[in-house]
């Protein structure tokens, strides 16, 4: 388990973070084998080709915690002495005063006891953990996890040039995404994706066994069973 205190944060959010994961991954591997540089100070996260390093993706980074073994704790952004006391990170902190998670307004918050053995693992989890609770706070996306040197991970929100997930995306990836996604609850993950996508979004009927979502793009039903899990998409695309 990771931060379990912030996990239906990061449950809420985790269909529409991993659609944004998959896009920034997309775009990346558009550059064939890659390398990763950040420069703070510059304010710049850039994706450079190995075999080609004029060929970059230059994203503008926006730092949210650290997560280091040493130490075994998350630091977080607006804490740390590279990071911006009202920055992006600060939002985490002001909703976690709002609601009462102490895990968003402590400073540098202990990793439980059970991480289990293999702490690499279970950092490059909670990494992603707290990249998906960004996301739903901040709305920004996508969101990046890099390692950054003994065993310690950094978690960005970046402004980079991914295009918006439309609907037509959603449903034409849905398949394959939905596949390595565990939704604890469904609706909810629909129903957040469709907030932070900007989507139209109405629920089928006042049971809420379906959820119908459009843009631009086209639109598609989600239909659920009685344990708010997906049983079914149908969409209506644009050409």
């Amino acid at each position: 388990m990771t931060f379990a205190a912030l996990q239906p944060l990061a449950d809420r959010a985790a269909l529409f973070a991993a659609l944004r994961q998959d896009a920034l991954t997309a775009a990346v591997d558009g550059l064939g084998e890659h390398r990763w540089d950040a420069d703070l100070a510059a304010g710049t996260l850039t994706f450079s080709s190995t075999a080609n390093p004029a060929d970059t993706m230059v994203t503008r980074p926006h730092l949210i915690a650290t997560i280091a073994p040493g130490p075994r704790s998350l630091l977080w952004a607006w804490a740390h002495p590279q990071g911006d006391p009202q920055g992006v990170a600060a939002q985490l902190r002001e909703y976690g005063s709002q609601y009462g998670l102490e895990e968003l307004t402590q400073s540098e918050v202990p990793f439980p006891e059970d991480t289990g053995a293999d702490l690499d693992a279970w950092i490059a989890g909670a990494a992603h953990q707290i990249g998906a609770i960004a996301v739903e706070i901040t709305g920004r996306s996508p969101y990046y996890s890099a390692p950054i040197g003994g065993g310690t991970r950094a978690v960005f929100l970046l402004d980079a040039p991914v295009p918006p997930t439309t609907v037509a995306e959603a449903v034409t990836k849905a398949p394959r995404i939905l596949s390595g996604l565990d939704l604890s609850d469904a609706r909810s993950a629909v129903w957040d994706a469709a907030r932070l996508a900007g989507w139209n979004m109405e629920w089928t009927d006042a049971d809420f066994t379906g959820a119908t979502v459009s843009d631009a793009s086209g639109s598609a039903t989600f239909q659920f069973d009685d344990q708010a899990r997906i049983i079914g998409i149908g969409s209506s695309l644009g050409s």
